[in-house]
C-alpha cells in the first residue's frame, strides 16, 4: 500500500506539469549527473514517455526512493518550488503515516 501510494504521488506530481514543463524534466533526467551517483536514463526510453511511462522508467532506474530524490531536484531545476513545497510535504505525511502503521 505504501509503495503504490508514493508511485501515485510522483505521477500526480508529474500531471501538475504543462508539456513543456514534462519535456523540460525530461529532457533533465537523461543528463548525467543530475543528482551525484545517479545515472542518466536513456534518451530512447524516455523519447515516446507519456506521464506514467516517465514514473515507470524513474522507479525502475532509481528506485521508488531515488526517484522521489531525483524529482525534487528536477522539479527546484525547472523552477517549480511550488510542487517541491507540496511534494516535500505530501512525502513527509506519507513517511509519518507508514512508519506508525
Amino acid at each position: 500500500q505504501g509503495i503504490s501510494s508514493m508511485y501515485f504521488l510522483l505521477l500526480e506530481v508529474l500531471q501538475d506539469l504543462g508539456n513543456d514543463e514534462l519535456k523540460h524534466f525530461q529532457w533533465l533526467l537523461k543528463q548525467a549527473g543530475i543528482i551525484e551517483g545517479f545515472p542518466a536514463i536513456p534518451k530512447s526510453r524516455l523519447e515516446e514517455a507519456d506521464r506514467q511511462d516517465t514514473v515507470d522508467e524513474m522507479v525502475q532506474t532509481y528506485s521508488l526512493h531515488g526517484a522521489l530524490r531525483i524529482t525534487l531536484e528536477v522539479l527546484r531545476k525547472i523552477g517549480r518550488n511550488d510542487l517541491v513545497e507540496h511534494f516535500s510535504q505530501s512525502v513527509a505525511q506519507h513517511d509519518s503515516k507508514s512508519s506508525t502503521e
